[in-house]
């Protein structure tokens, strides 16, 4: 009976770690979109610093869940969004493709997180094709939403965010590489 109690017990306890983490994540990256300048038509946040350190810290399963937890905070209408900003309409907008994007960046850095580790290299790797599915994903919306052209779309929504997503990306990878290890978060 101890071994079954034990059993029941770590699971209870991984269960209660998942959900104050993935919490905790979902906290962070409603904090970072709160740091908001307006350039044009898409502010610079630290939304992507944010769901990439997440979903390196987390993993893949956690990682999304803490994103798509952020997601669903704003859409029922919290100001957890860029520029405190929340409801479906911001979604449903022009710039909530890039919103959606973010469940993509958090599948990718996790997936890599889960398969190989924590290293630098990887990480910044992952983040990267993270944020460009995000761009992707991101621009296509809209496009659609707003009937303008890939060109000018593109200038607007990615070009000038090349740089500061760079460096973004960086210190998230590098986050991750060094606090990582110190932290101990169990694989789930």
């Amino acid at each position: 009976m101890e071994n079954k109690d034990t059993v029941q017990n770590n699971r209870a306890k991984t269960a209660v770690f998942d959900l104050v983490m993935t919490a905790m994540f979902s906290a962070l990256i409603a904090v970072f979109s709160l740091i908001s300048i307006p350039i044009g038509a898409v502010p610079v946040t630290l939304q992507t610093l944010a769901v990439c350190f997440a979903a390196g810290m987390l993993g893949l399963k956690r990682g999304i869940i803490s994103v798509v937890i952020y997601i669903l905070l704003g859409a029922i209408g919290l100001p957890v969004f860029a520029g405190m900003t929340g409801g479906f309409g911001v979604i449903a907008g022009p710039l909530g493709g890039y919103i959606v994007g973010f469940i993509l960046t958090a599948a990718v850095v996790g997936f890599s997180a889960d398969r190989w580790g924590r290293r630098l290299l990887p990480l910044a790797l992952s983040m990267a094709v993270g944020i460009l599915l995000c761009y992707a994903v991101g621009t296509a919306w809209f496009m659609t939403v707003t009937g303008r052209g890939f060109a000018e779309s593109l200038m607007m929504c990615v070009v000038p965010f090349l740089l500061p997503d760079a460096l973004k990306l960086a210190l998230a990878a590098l986050l991750v590489n060094r606090l990582y290890p110190v932290i101990k978060i169990p694989k789930g």
